[in-house]
């Protein structure tokens, strides 16, 4: 008998996934991600960036069925992703899946609270379309890790689409064929190169949103009855030829198996720093070792990391550029002036990450003092390791390694850092009273009846009480 395709595979998961049976800390794992990206969102939205892309929205307009998240305006769904997403991960402050390195809330969250929005259904359904968007796109990333960011694209800008697919189309009551056309749509809708790490423009910061556009219209395109080749991913012309260089059957087909068992959701990191998270780690080491041993700058001769191959392009090359970055959001891809902020300010927050804060000389001294040498011991993408080791003045060496990011299941961040996290980031444009309210209504956001209240508190303009 013949095996169904990747993408019906993908469908029959998506169109029978329902809350009922599923384990509470998959629920509750999903609304702490809802919370990490609305966060996210609201900092964004105070942003130029993030007004920008508000205003595109606004202008590209539709009925107005979807909440702009921080803005005071609804649009067409697919408009309404096109910002949320980017809002969601324009301070690379959302979450990461480790090995595919796709961040999912981005995309699955924002679609599910947009579709859900403008269809009108409750929040546990909104909840269950979260959960497929990012159990399929985790699955798309993890059958060649690595092989998206060789061929310089961005995994969240490829997977994205698919990710949106779902969850758009499980709200919008697609059938199973209607599913497997709109996956197929989306790969022709793929898209998403890294050039920004030459200069720190602003690309990077689109991607999500406009997967989530893509995916938003693939699915309402299916619905209509337009058509896409079922063969989407494993085909000879097909994603996977195109953007990882071949289909790996052997690496599918246990994701696909796992469906509705391993729930990727609960492997996701979310971040305490505004910035890549493969350098996590090396911050956290960086942090440390300043705290342990009392460094100061001018106590610093030399610092050495050992790093994997694969992010050496993204956070290490050209390692004079790299050390000086040229504005705030090509700081938070560069890793010798992440390990130099942690040494010299002992934190990185949104303030750091300024076109002014970037400029600092004593950070930029330091950062000068960075370098790196390959370790092929580390089994990148699937560990994202940190080491640091410093030659101090007084000629002692000190040095500290780290295996994980903190924020993931193996070094998880407690609900309360992420409570305090959305406090820092919702607080830039929301009161405190209404930052709460939203907070609880997350909290409990499988057992709304509606989503249209808590969409409204996500407005600065607005203070209706969720219900």
């Amino acid at each position: 008998m013949t095996q169904p395709s990747v993408a019906r595979r993908f469908a029959r998961f998506v169109s029978s996934l329902v809350l009922e049976g599923l384990p509470p800390a998959i629920v509750t794992r999903t609304t702490l991600l809802a919370l990490d990206t609305l966060g996210s969102c609201l900092a964004s939205s105070t942003m130029d960036f993030g007004r920008a892309v508000i205003l595109t929205a606004e202008r590209l307009g539709g009925p107005p069925e979807s909440s702009l998240i921080g803005g005071n305006a609804k649009v067409a769904a697919a408009n309404a992703v096109l910002a949320n997403g980017t809002l969601a991960h324009g301070l690379d402050f959302d979450d990461t899946r480790e090995d595919a390195i796709v961040h999912t809330g981005s995309v699955a969250v924002t679609t599910a609270l947009a579709a859900g929005e403008a269809v009108g259904v409750s929040g546990r359904r909104a909840v269950e379309a979260m959960i497929a968007g990012v159990e399929v796109m985790c699955r798309v990333g993890l059958a060649v890790p690595g092989k998206f960011h060789a061929r310089n694209f961005h995994p969240t800008a490829l997977a994205g689409s698919f990710a949106a697919a779902a969850a758009a189309g499980k709200l919008y009551g697609l059938t199973e064929d209607q599913l497997v056309h709109a996956f197929g749509i989306c790969g022709s809708q793929a898209s998403g190169i890294i050039q920004y790490l030459a200069d720190g423009s602003w690309t990077k910061r689109l991607h999500p949103g406009w997967a989530a556009h893509a995916g938003v219209v693939a699915a309402l395109l299916a619905q209509a009855g337009f058509t896409g080749p079922e063969s989407v991913f494993e085909g000879r012309q097909g994603f996977y030829q195109a953007f990882a260089g071949g289909y790996d059957q052997g690496r599918m087909d246990p994701l696909l198996e796992s469906l509705g068992r391993v729930w990727e959701v609960e492997r996701l990191t979310f971040k305490p720093y505004p910035c890549g998270s493969i350098a996590h780690p090396y911050m956290d080491c960086a942090l440390r070792l300043r705290a342990q041993h009392g460094i100061r700058p001018d106590h610093i001769a030399a610092i050495h990391c050992r790093t994997a191959e694969g992010p050496v392009p993204r956070l290490w090359e050209p390692l004079p550029a790299k050390r000086r970055p040229p504005n705030g959001y090509a700081a938070k891809f560069s890793l010798p002036y992440l390990v130099a902020v942690m040494l010299v300010k002992d934190r990185a927050g949104l303030a750091e990450f300024t076109d002014e804060a970037v400029q600092d000389t004593t950070v930029l001294d330091v950062a000068a003092k960075v370098h790196y040498e390959l370790d092929r011991t580390i089994d990148y993408p699937k560990q994202f390791v940190g080491h640091v080791r410093i030659r101090l003045t007084d000629g002692r060496v000190v040095e500290d390694r780290q295996d994980h990011p903190r924020g993931g299941p193996d070094f998880p961040m407690t609900r309360e850092e992420l409570e305090a996290k959305f406090r820092g980031n919702a607080g830039l444009v929301l009161p405190v009273e209404k930052v709460e309210e939203i907070i609880h209504a997350v909290g409990g956001l499988a057992t709304l009846q509606h989503l249209a209240a808590l969409m409204k508190c996500l407005s600065p303009d607005n203070s209706r009480t969720v219900a």
